[in-house]
């Protein structure tokens, strides 16, 4: 059953994702892939936010998990997102998307601090804001900030691009038994134990009633598809 278009969404991009099938760093070709599609919602006149991992650079978790203090760790992590943020809004804007990369941690001389009202002037300016640093503390993950900051733009829909195209019963790629779910609700993702997004965010967007809508960031023009409102992928709710 088609879904009404989304006017204002947050886009949750994975660092791995940037990384194509290098699996580390960023790939350019894939960082343009993405680019172009984020410039196509936003000529469609929706406002977009972003909040992307910092996964294919450092991750905070296996760097405890090899001895690393944890915080120290997730601050590491925290500046791999920064990273990130930074090519996707040169690329970004090398296609005059104007941009805006907020920072939970301060540093001036990149990127806006973090000012939720600010935020939200840019989206109605028609600037794409990329949220950087997390929620600037350890031991929170970048699935949990996506949570907040729509929840904090007051977004319609968390949209989480992924490799796959949905939530399934186990990972498809190891299982080929694995069935896809076209909706789930927010408890079944939980007590089923998937991996969707971690229990902090899943938590978070249960409390708000803020829909999740998993999709294939891969197949072309999926992006456009999810927020007009075709109803591909798997939407997590109530």
């Amino acid at each position: 059953m088609k879904r009404e278009p989304f006017k204002r969404v947050l886009l949750k991009i994975s660092g791995e994702a940037l990384a194509g099938d290098a699996g580390f760093g960023i790939d350019n070709d894939v960082l343009d892939i993405i680019a172009n599609e984020i410039k196509a919602i936003r000529d469609s006149g929706v406002e977009i936010a972003i909040v992307v991992g910092g996964g294919n650079i450092f991750r905070g978790v296996k760097g405890a998990v090899k001895g690393m203090d944890r915080a120290s760790a997730d601050y590491m992590g925290m500046l791999a997102t920064v990273l990130n943020c930074l090519a996707l809004q040169d690329s970004l804007e090398r296609k005059n998307v104007y941009t805006r990369v907020q920072s939970a941690i301060e540093m001036r001389a990149l990127a806006e601090p973090y000012i939720r009202r600010k935020a939200v002037r840019h989206l109605e300016k028609g600037r794409v804001v990329i949220f950087a640093a997390g929620v600037g503390s350890p031991y929170f993950t970048t699935d949990t900030t996506a949570a907040l900051r729509a929840v904090e733009m007051n977004c319609q829909v968390l949209l989480k691009a992924t490799s796959v195209d949905g939530v399934y019963t186990a990972d498809p790629k190891i299982d080929k038994t694995a069935t896809r779910f076209d909706e789930i609700s927010y408890m079944e993702v939980i007590q089923k134990g998937l991996k969707v997004m971690d229990t902090t965010a899943i938590s978070l967007c249960m409390d708000n009633k803020l829909p999740i809508i998993v999709f294939n960031l891969r197949e072309r023009g999926s992006m456009a598809r999810v927020i007009q409102g075709e109803p591909i992928g798997t939407m997590v709710h109530v």
